[in-house]
C-alpha cells in the first residue's frame, strides 16, 4: 500500500500528495572487489589442484616461484635462490637436455612451453612434474618473460608406469596411435611381432611405416573404430615382409586409438589345413559314393572327371583299361571322359582326348604312369614338353589351345595293377600343383583305383554268373491257344545272380506246366544248386506227368537222397483241359513250397491271387513234408503270372505291401492292354527300384479264346 507524503510544490511552497515509490536498487559493488573475489576463487582452485606458478624474467634472469612450487621442488622458504640454476639443480639429469630444449624453443618463438619431467628431491625421492607456460614478448617481439604453472603428476605417472609394466609383461602385442595415426606407445611383444624396435616406430605414422596397410582391412577397421567409437575385432593378413595373419582388437581412446593384436598365422595354417583335410575327405567320400553308384565304366569316368575339376585342376582326362584286358598293360587303354572348367574349351579337350591315345609312344607321361604304376609330373612348361612327344598335326594344335602349364598323370591302381589313369592339368594362371594338391591327388587316385577295380571285378564276375544263369534258362514252349512269356532281371549292384529260375514245358498228356523258383543264396553256388533243383523239377514233372503237389513231394525225396545241400521256394502250376470243363474254360492246379502266390488277371481286368490256406515248407527242409494242392477254373482270356520274391519284397517294403502294389499295378497294366510282352515289361519297369537288390524272374501265360481270330489251332511244341 502506498503512503501519503507532503512535499513542497514549486517556489510558492505548495504541498501535494504523492504515492511513495519503491525503494531504489542498492548501488553496484565496487569493481575492485569483484576482481578480488575472482582472484580468491582462482587461488582456492589452484590450491585445491596443487598447482604452483612461476614467473621467469628473461631480462634480469630472476625466476619467481610461489609457495606451492617452492614446496613441490623441496626447497625451504629461504633456500630458493630465484634463478634458473635452482630449477636445474632439482631437474633429473636425464630430462635436463629435453626440458632445456623445450624452454629455448618457447623463448625463441614467443610460444608455448609444455613438458613432463622428473625432479630429484634432497632425500633422493623422484617426483614427476607437469608444466605448462607461455613466453611474452616486448614491442619488438623478443621474449622478455616466461609465465607458467606446474603440478605434481607423480601419481598419474606411477599409474601409467604400472599399466606400462603390465603391457610390457603381456604376451599380447599392443600399441597406441594418436589422432594423427602416429605411434605413441609400443610394447615389447609388438616389437617382436612387427619385427621393428620401438625407436623406429614411436612418432612414426602407421601408414608410412607399413605401406601395405592403406586400403587394407587394417585401415578400414582402424578408421571405423576411430570414427564410431566402437570396439572393432577382425582377422587380417599382412603381406611380406611380415606375411602373417593377425587377430586384431581396436578401440578409440581419449588420445587416439589402442590396438591389441596376436599373430595367429600358425593357428590360421592349422585351420586351413583342417579345412583342406575336410574338403579332401569330402571329395574322397563323394568320389567313392559317385563311383560305386554305377557299374558303367564310362559313367564312372565322367563322374570322376567332374569331381576333380575345378576342385583339383583346370582340366582332367580319365583313361580306363577295358574289362577284357589285363590291368597294368597298354592294351585296351582308352580315354573315357574329359572335363574342362571352361565350357568354351570343353569341345577342344574332348577332341584331344579322343585322338591322342593312338599317338602315344613309350616315352609319354601317360604310358610311363601306366607301366611304372607311379605318378608322373611335369611341374612347369608342360605344353612344350608334351607337344615334343606328339607328331605335328591337329592333336598338337589342340594341346596348344589347352595350354597346360603343369601336368600330373596319376595311375589308378587296382589289385593287379593300374586299371586306369587320371591326367590333371593346370593353366599358367592357376600355377603349379601345391604339395597339398599332390597329397589330395594321390588320395584320389588310390580311392578311385580301388573303387574302379572293384567295379571291374564285379562286372567280370557278374557277366560270368549271368552267362551261366541264362544258359540254364531254356526256350519257352508254344502250347495250342496259349502264349507263354518270361523275363529275367539280375540284381543291379552286386554279382548276386544264380538263385532265381523259371521254367515252362509240356507234359506227355499235353498239359502245360509253369514253374517259378528261388534257391536260397545269391552267388555261383546258388546258381549251381538252382540248376540241380530246376533239373529235378523239370525231369520229374516231364517224365512222370504228376500233379503239382506230387512233383514237389518227389523233388523233396530226391533232394534228400542225392544230398543236395540247398533249400528253395517254388510254385508248380499245371494248366489242363478235360471233359468235365466247359469248352471255354481251363483248370489250373498249383502247389506252393513257401513261394509268393501266383496272380490271375481275369478277362474283365480283375486281379486275384491263387493262394491256398497256407504255404507249405520250402523244398529241401524235410523229405516227407506234406504238400497241398489247389485248383481253380479259368476263363479263356485270363492271364496267369508267376514271379519271384524280388518283385514284391525288398528292404523297407514288406511282402504284404509288395503284393498290394503288384495287384494295383497289374490292374492298371491290364486296363491299358498291349499284350503279354507289354504287360511283363511294364511290370518290371514299374515295380523294380532303380538299384534293385535281388534277382527277379517272371513267367506269364495268357489263355487265348479258342475262337479268337488270327490264332488258328496248331499242334503244341
Amino acid at each position: 500500500m502506498s503512503e501519503r507524503v507532503e512535499v513542497p510544490s514549486g517556489a510558492q511552497g505548495e504541498t501535494r500528495n504523492v504515492a511513495s515509490a519503491p525503494s531504489p536498487l542498492p548501488p553496484p559493488p565496487d569493481a575492485g572487489r569483484i576482481a578480488d573475489v575472482r582472484r580468491e576463487l582462482l587461488e582456492l582452485a589452484i590450491e585445491a589442484a596443487g598447482v604452483g606458478t612461476f614467473d621467469w624474467d628473461l631480462v634480469s634472469g630472476t625466476l619467481a616461484w610461489d609457495e606451492r612450487l617452492v614446496e613441490l621442488f623441496g626447497y625451504g622458504p629461504a633456500a630458493f635462490v630465484s634463478t634458473i640454476e635452482a630449477f636445474h639443480e632439482r631437474l633429473h639429469p636425464a630430462d635436463l637436455p629435453r626440458v632445456s630444449a623445450d624452454l629455448e624453443a618457447a623463448i625463441a618463438t614467443c610460444g608455448r612451453f609444455s613438458a613432463e619431467y622428473r625432479i630429484v628431491l634432497p632425500g633422493g625421492d623422484v617426483r614427476w612434474v607437469g608444466a605448462r607456460g607461455r613466453a611474452l614478448g616486448d614491442e619488438r617481439g623478443a621474449a622478455v618473460r616466461l609465465l607458467g604453472a606446474a603440478w605434481d603428476v607423480t601419481a598419474h605417472r606411477e599409474a601409467e608406469a604400472r599399466v606400462a609394466r603390465v603391457l610390457e609383461s603381456m604376451s599380447t602385442a599392443f600399441f597406441s596411435l594418436d589422432t594423427s595415426w602416429r605411434f605413441t606407445y609400443v610394447n615389447a611383444e609388438a616389437e617382436r611381432v612387427l619385427g621393428r624396435e620401438r625407436r623406429e616406430l614411436l612418432g612414426g605414422v602407421v601408414w608410412d611405416l607399413f605401406p601395405a596397410a592403406p586400403g587394407s582391412d587394417f585401415e578400414v577397421n582402424y578408421r571405423r573404430a576411430m570414427d564410431s567409437g566402437e570396439t572393432v575385432t577382425f582377422d587380417a593378413h599382412y603381406p611380406a615382409p611380415l606375411n602373417a595373419w593377425y587377430e586384431v582388437r581396436a578401440w578409440r581412446t581419449g588420445d587416439g586409438l589402442a590396438v591389441y593384436f596376436l599373430d595367429v598365422t600358425e593357428r590360421r595354417r592349422a585351420q586351413q589345413e583342417s579345412e583342406r583335410a575336410a574338403r579332401r575327405t569330402e571329395l574322397l567320400g563323394r568320389i567313392t559314393a559317385e563311383l560305386t553308384g554305377t557299374l558303367d565304366n564310362d559313367e564312372a569316368a565322367r563322374r570322376l572327371a567332374r569331381l576333380v575339376v575345378p576342385a583339383l585342376a583346370d582340366w582332367a582326362i580319365v583313361t580306363l583299361v577295358d574289362d577284357t584286358h589285363q590291368a597294368g598293360t597298354r592294351r585296351g587303354l582308352r580315354d573315357a571322359a574329359a572335363c574342362h572348367r571352361d565350357p568354351a574349351l570343353q569341345p577342344v579337350l574332348e577332341e584331344y582326348a579322343h585322338a591322342r591315345m593312338r599317338l602315344l609312344t613309350d616315352d609319354t607321361v601317360v604310358v610311363r604312369a601306366m607301366t611304372s604304376g607311379r605318378p608322373q609330373f611335369l611341374p612347369a612348361g608342360a605344353t612344350a614338353a608334351v607337344q615334343a612327344m606328339l607328331p605335328p598335326g591337329p592333336v598338337r594344335e589342340q594341346l596348344g589351345l589347352l595350354a597346360p602349364e603343369s601336368v600330373v598323370v596319376l595311375p589308378l591302381v587296382g589289385r593287379e595293377g593300374p586299371v586306369g589313369m587320371l591326367s590333371l592339368a593346370n593353366r599358367a594362371e592357376r600355377g603349379d600343383f601345391s604339395a597339398d594338391d599332390l597329397v589330395t591327388v594321390e588320395h584320389v587316385g588310390a580311392r578311385a583305383g580301388i573303387v574302379l577295380d572293384n567295379a571291374r571285378l564285379y562286372r567280370q564276375q557278374r557277366e560270368l554268373a549271368e552267362t551261366l544263369q541264362r544258359s540254364l534258362l531254356t526256350a519257352l514252349p508254344e502250347p495250342e491257344h496259349l502264349q507263354v512269356v518270361a523275363r529275367y532281371q539280375p540284381a543291379a549292384q552286386a554279382a548276386q545272380v544264380g538263385g532265381d529260375w523259371y521254367d515252362a514245358f509240356l507234359q506227355p498228356d499235353g498239359a502245360t506246366v509253369l514253374v517259378i523258383g528261388d534257391v536260397v543264396g545269391h552267388d555261383t553256388q546258388a546258381a549251381a544248386a538252382m540248376s540241380q533243383v530246376r533239373t529235378l523239377v523239370r525231369g520229374i514233372a516231364a517224365a512222370g506227368g504228376g500233379a503239382p503237389a506230387e512233383v514237389l513231394r518227389t523233388v523233396d525225396r530226391v533232394v534228400h537222397t542225392l544230398r543236395v545241400d540247398t533249400t528253395a521256394t517254388a510254385v508248380v502250376a499245371r494248366l489242363e483241359h478235360d471233359g468235365t470243363l466247359a469248352p471255354g474254360d481251363t483248370r489250373v492246379r498249383w502247389s506252393s513250397a513257401g513261394h509268393p502266390p501266383p496272380m490271375v488277371i481275369t478277362p474283365d481286368g480283375r486281379v486275384r491271387a491263387l493262394s491256398g490256406e497256407h504255404a507249405d515248407l520250402l523244398l529241401g527242409v524235410l523229405p516227407d513234408a506234406p504238400r497241398e494242392e489247389f485248383s481253380a477254373v479259368l476263363e479263356r482270356g485270363s492271364t496267369v503270372l508267376l514271379y519271384t520274391d524280388g518283385l514284391v519284397e525288398r528292404r523297407g517294403q514288406s511282402l504284404d505291401e509288395g503284393l498290394h502294389l503288384l495287384r494295383r499295378t497289374l490292374t492298371e497294366l491290364a486296363a491299358r492292354g498291349g499284350g503279354l510282352d507289354a504287360l511283363c515289361d511294364g511290370l518290371l519297369a514299374r515295380m523294380l527300384p532303380g538299384q534293385q537288390e535281388d534277382d527277379v524272374a517272371v513267367v506269364a501265360v495268357h489263355l487265348h479264346p479258342r475262337d479268337r481270330p488270327g490264332h488258328p489251332p496248331h499242334p503244341p511244341r
